[in-house]
């Protein structure tokens, strides 16, 4: 049999045994539409087994972020001084004494000009100096988290 049927299986009509026979048979569009309603799994947290990194993640992040803060005022101070702000500006006087105290520590390392285009290095020098404690702070917490982890 060349056309065996599936058990299990029926069919309404039998297959075409002649290629060439053209049957005139009307048109029926059965159109199905299907919704699916998806829901998302919930995130179940247990308290039990929280994660012992999140104050770690937490405590880091904290730091980044205040360091972040600290390097993005002096690099404002550092562009205001370059393209030659008025320092008698509030806003820029504001500005410059919350940044005074982190530049202090790099000004008369090298001589300034008076010129009016101030390059301001002890802005940049200070930009470093924070990106390294930065680093250094994030380390030390991630090491002292690491040592209490393994020993409790």
């Amino acid at each position: 049999m060349p056309f065996a049927r599936p058990s299990g299986m029926s069919t309404t009509h039998e297959p075409d045994v002649h290629e060439t026979e053209v049957i005139d048979r009307p048109v029926v569009e059965h159109r199905v539409e299907r919704v699916e309603h998806v829901r998302e799994p919930v995130a179940q947290t247990n308290v039990t087994t929280a994660n012992p990194y999140a104050p770690v993640w937490t405590v880091t992040r904290v730091i980044t972020l205040l360091f972040t803060v600290l390097e993005v005022l002096l690099l404002i101070r550092f562009a205001l001084k370059a393209l030659g702000a008025n320092p008698q500006q509030p806003l820029v006087t504001a500005l410059y004494n919350v940044t005074d105290p982190l530049t202090r520590p790099f000004q008369g390392i090298w001589p300034q000009q008076n010129t009016p285009v101030v390059f301001d290095l002890p802005a940049l020098l200070a930009i470093a100096f924070m990106f390294l404690v930065t680093a250094l702070l994030i380390a030390l917490v991630r090491a002292i988290a690491g040592r209490s982890s393994a020993t409790g």
